[in-house]
């Protein structure tokens, strides 16, 4: 399966009947890391449990409910600063839309940092040059 570069956040939620319209709810974590905005319109993709290996145990591992986070403590990356965060921390997206907050960053800055704590839906990292 072929996952866009422009994906925002990705997790699992089930689908409810409300009258004659059905729900899916947007965890609140993905409001919180900006990710995804109140009152804004998203295009949604849906693909089925089974089709994204929800009961896939090969390797001896369970399953995640959750993407695995593309950076790892540590790490050094390259990035580029779209947006500014509450706080004013710069904001960077890499892979599958996952944020990267970078204190002290500026909007349209190139910088190379350092992960220093890694989250399921964020991570922060630091400016070493």
């Amino acid at each position: 399966m072929e996952i866009s570069d422009k994906l925002l956040c990705l997790f699992s939620a089930e689908i409810e009947e409300d009258g004659d319209r059905f729900v899916v709810e947007v965890p609140r974590r993905e409001i919180e890391t900006g990710s995804v905005g109140d009152g804004n319109t998203y295009r949604i993709a849906l693909i089925s449990e089974e089709a994204a290996g929800g009961d896939d145990t090969a390797g001896g591992t369970a399953p995640s409910d959750e993407p695995q986070p593309p950076v790892e403590p540590g790490e050094i990356r390259y990035v580029e600063i779209e947006d500014l965060g509450k706080q004013g921390d710069g904001i960077a997206r890499v892979e599958r839309g996952y944020v990267i907050i970078v204190p002290g960053a500026e909007v349209g800055e190139r910088v190379k940092i350092e992960i220093s704590e890694v989250k399921s839906n964020f991570a922060v990292g630091e400016v070493i040059e």
